[in-house]
């Protein structure tokens, strides 16, 4: 089904483009390369709870306690004091991050990550049973980071696995300390409690394409119009707390994630509302699309003070590749600030209106090709 409605859409803009061409006399196209978005094959979900994108998150992992040793003496119905037989306790389980295909963000790691406990050690030698390691699932391409910031672990491989705290090791029971002076001993070990350390996850990479742009812009009505996500869409500022991600198929399968990051103000590179914490998800997006609001007044200065953001957080920010956008073109006044906008910025400029739908297929053609360009020039620089 999917690969039909793939052919019928291009097949329909394939007959399109035929007649421009014939008409106008344009240069010949390779129509084997067109691509065009498809439409979402079921609704979307009726849940009211908002499903949000967590790209960092603080933990604290813990490993197993240890199992106790054991102090027995073996008792025979033909020698009562057949010497000391207590077992050893069994080994606390570690924490262990995994890399893993099956998961795309942190929403299900906890705050508190702990190992199960050591069994402890019993009598006649039964030994306690070693604790399973707690493995909790990260997505590829998640940084660790210490207490004090530094990377101590780069999951950039599928299974690759870091662990994260130690459990600790079984106690000895009585029978290990059995020399030939102390045949008899009577003490044990107690198991040793496991490593207590905090780290910083953080995802290297959320998104192909993040929305950038200043509060109440229209960036989360255009991610619900182009994706099957559930942003909050409300008339006032502020509206996105957290990342919201959406993706986008094509009819060749290529699949394309667009995140709605929240609104930027003036000084967020002083923390200034969101501040870092928005600039540093900006940072892990591979494209940057600039939102602007084409009814409020003057929408180039947006432009310029989004730029200066980024330029004053540092980095390669500022250098990503960028598409700008004019939301709101439906609305008075937006026709004339549109025209000034185009003028004013050195990039092209698309006029579109997420409320309305238009020009939104063109949109996503933009985005396809902004995204193909990168990608070919990844893979001329490896």
């Amino acid at each position: 089904m999917l690969f039909f409605t793939g052919r019928s859409v291009l097949a329909r803009a394939f007959v399109e483009i035929s007649k421009n061409v014939a008409t106008k006399g344009g240069p010949r196209v390779n129509y084997c390369k067109a691509t065009t978005a498809l439409r979402p094959k079921k609704p979307k979900s009726t849940r009211k709870e908002a499903q949000y994108f967590s790209d960092a998150k603080r933990v604290r992992a813990v490993g197993g306690k240890g199992g106790d040793g054991c102090v027995s003496f073996l008792q025979l119905w033909c020698n009562e004091r057949a010497g000391p037989d207590g077992g050893d306790g069994g080994n606390g389980g570690h924490v262990v991050f995994q890399a893993s295909n099956d998961v795309r963000n942190f929403n299900h790691v906890g705050s508190v990550l702990r190992a199960e406990e050591g069994e402890r050690g019993n009598a006649k030698d039964c030994h306690g049973k070693n604790a399973k390691h707690a493995v909790i699932k990260v997505p590829i391409g998640t940084i660790i980071r210490n207490a004090q910031g530094l990377i101590v672990g780069d999951l950039g491989h599928a299974d690759l696995m870091f662990v994260a705290a130690r459990g600790g090791a079984g106690g000895k029971g009585n029978r290990f300390f059995t020399t030939d002076k102390e045949t008899s001993p009577k003490v044990c070990e107690y198991g040793p409690t496991g490593e207590d350390i905090s780290y910083t996850i953080e995802l290297r990479s959320m998104a192909d394409v993040g929305l950038i742009g200043y509060p109440n812009a229209g960036k989360s009505t255009l991610l619900n119009a182009l994706t099957r996500a559930k942003p909050k869409v409300a008339p006032y500022a502020f509206t996105t707390l957290r990342p919201h991600l959406g993706t986008v198929q094509y009819d060749d399968l290529v699949q394309i994630t667009i995140a709605d990051l929240p609104g930027l103000v003036p000084d967020a590179h002083l923390n200034k509302g969101l501040g870092i914490q928005f600039l540093k998800h900006a940072e892990r997006c591979t494209l940057l699309l600039f939102v602007l609001d084409a009814s409020a007044p003057e929408p180039w200065t947006h432009y310029e003070q989004l730029m200066h953001e980024l330029r004053q957080f540092g980095g390669s920010l500022a250098s990503r590749p960028q598409l700008v956008v004019a939301n709101k073109i439906d609305m008075e006044d937006s026709a004339a600030n549109f025209e000034e906008l185009q003028r004013r910025l050195q990039n092209p400029v698309l006029g579109i209106s997420a409320k309305m739908g238009q020009n939104l297929g063109q949109l996503l053609s933009s985005i396809r090709l902004g995204f193909d360009r990168h990608k070919a020039q990844e893979r001329s620089t490896r």
